[in-house]
């Protein structure tokens, strides 16, 4: 029983290579043959998943082969990924063992690195064998910035200053997924979570003492967390993304450069290293009605940030330090800090983010917005649009929403017709096509011998429409009194528009917007 197992498995594995193979070779390809729908389509695609669903486990019940239909892979990508995970799966006949995809829970070694309450901080890790690609993501959640704020916080958001509580296993999603057909280019990395839990945009470097009530530590637990890494498989990476939303986002713009020079000074130049910053690049805008700086959620994001900095000890990228001496709060924000940077970062940002309009004190609840409101969010619009303009990797979408990275969705958004998963694809590709060119010509700078966009393989996209969810493919909007979803003409109606003024702003009939809008067009 014993060697059939081994054979049968042995068998299992060459199919496996091949498989993959053939699929690195077809997603290789410069025209990507599964079309996603955009957010309004995902229940149509489960249900159709569904509905193939018992066909398919009809076909892969029996023990002694596994039929594997090689059709699916024009037809449907979907399809051809579930195939190759069962495909995986079934190598283990011979066992109770079962694929474990959680991400399991590490403690730092070094215990003088803590969170903000003296725990020890620490990392999930879901290895993946044989893999050369690791994805590193911060967490996000705010921040506090002095005793009373950050006393708050302890009281109301614990979990994000200790580690006493935390779970011992986590679940991946959207880039963390272990699932091809949820992640289809990095369901095969090894996956990192770091939990938040240093409330300080993960800048500070201060340890907990006798003289001061919390430790800000969030720099130094990344530093930790790729020092422990690297004993396991990390020293051999190719590829390592630093990825992270909300604060995690503006987190990996702070933390990028310091990452690529830790292992470069540790004789580890082998290893790409790059940032995805999702939802992070925030403005020092004007709010919409000033308040006091009383608590985190209402101080205005430039004077938070200000007392923040002091509090944590916060550290930033040491180029950005010297292009603001003396006013280093300006590195918290995604356009001032990207200019100074010099690992390639791919930028997720909605064009309307909901974090964004509530520190500006535009605040949506179930009460119509007025004229002047609806004015101040079509003008955050066009401000963030034009941060982003020089921005190559980029993907922004006109949507009301906040995070998109984790989300289980994140595959159905679209800008342009192009999804995410894609863009970021695409993204890599370019740069392996660059790190390619850039050997042959010795090396020289990344600036130089810059290949152009692949056809049919987009990195700049962003929405040019000029109002919240204006864009079909946006996440569904619920109503935040009631919790019933709204169409895009009821949310716009509740959002204080008006079809006859926005129609002649736009050269066109009335009537034509209206059924532009209906059809979710």
């Amino acid at each position: 029983m014993q060697s059939r197992c081994v054979a049968r498995s042995s068998a299992g594995l060459s199919a496996v290579r091949s498989c993959l193979l053939l699929l690195f070779i077809h997603m290789s390809a410069p025209v990507e043959a599964r079309k996603v729908r955009g957010g309004r389509a995902q229940t149509r695609r489960v249900q159709q998943q569904q509905q193939q669903a018992p066909a398919y486990r009809d076909r892969v019940e029996g023990p002694e082969s596994f039929p594997l239909d090689f059709t699916a892979v024009e037809g449907n990508m979907n399809n051809f990924m579930v195939q190759i995970k069962n495909l995986a799966q079934s190598l283990y006949p011979c066992s109770a063992q079962k694929l474990d995809q959680d991400m399991k829970l590490h403690f730092l070694k070094n215990v003088s690195v803590t969170c903000n309450d003296g725990s020890p901080a620490g990392y999930y890790i879901k290895e993946s064998k044989g893999s050369k690609r690791w994805l590193l993501f911060l967490e996000g959640g705010w921040y506090c910035f002095n005793r009373q704020t950050c006393d708050s916080r302890y009281e109301t958001m614990r979990r994000l200053m200790s580690s006493a509580k935390w779970p011992q296993t986590r679940t991946g999603t959207g880039i963390l997924s272990p699932q091809p057909e949820e992640n289809p280019h990095w369901w095969n990395a090894n996956m990192v979570f770091i939990p938040y839990c240093s409330s300080d945009v993960w800048s500070g470097a201060s340890p907990k003492t006798d003289h001061s009530d919390y430790a800000f530590m969030g720099s130094l637990i990344i530093k930790e967390v790729v020092n422990e890494l690297l004993t396991k498989g990390l020293d051999n990476a190719k590829v390592l993304l630093l990825a992270g939303s909300s604060a995690g986002g503006t987190g990996a713009l702070l933390n990028v450069d310091q990452v690529a020079e830790q292992l470069a000074s540790q004789g580890y130049t082998g290893v790409q290293v790059r940032g995805l910053a999702d939802s992070g690049w925030f403005l020092d805008n004007k709010q919409y009605k000033f308040t006091d700086c009383l608590d985190t959620i209402s101080c205005a994001p430039t004077e938070a940030i200000k007392r923040g900095i002091r509090y944590w000890a916060g550290q930033v990228p040491e180029s950005c330090r010297q292009a603001h001496v003396g006013e280093e709060w300006n590195c918290f924000f995604g356009y001032k800090v990207y200019p100074t940077l010099k690992s390639p970062v791919f930028v997720v940002q909605w064009l309307f983010d909901e974090a964004q309009l509530t520190v500006d004190n535009i605040h949506l609840t179930g009460q119509p917005v007025h004229e002047g409101q609806w004015r101040y969010i079509q003008n955050l619009g066009q401000e963030l649009r034009g941060t982003l303009r020089d921005v190559p990797a980029l993907f922004a979408p006109a949507c009301l929403s906040h995070e998109l990275i984790t989300r289980t969705y994140w595959m159905d958004i679209q800008v342009k017709g192009t999804s995410l998963p894609r863009a970021l694809h695409c993204w890599d590709r370019s740069l392996q096509d660059n790190l390619h060119i850039n050997s042959s010509h010795g090396n020289h700078s990344h600036q130089k011998h810059k290949t152009p966009p692949m056809r049919g393989c987009p990195l700049h996209l962003i929405d040019s429409c000029p109002w919240p969810h204006c864009n079909p493919s946006c996440p569904t909007i619920r109503d935040q009194l009631t919790g019933q979803e709204m169409s895009v003409i009821q949310f716009l109606k509740h959002m204080g528009f008006d079809v006859q003024k926005m129609a002649q702003q736009q050269g066109m009939d009335p009537r034509k917007l209206l059924g532009m809008l209906n059809n979710g067009s």
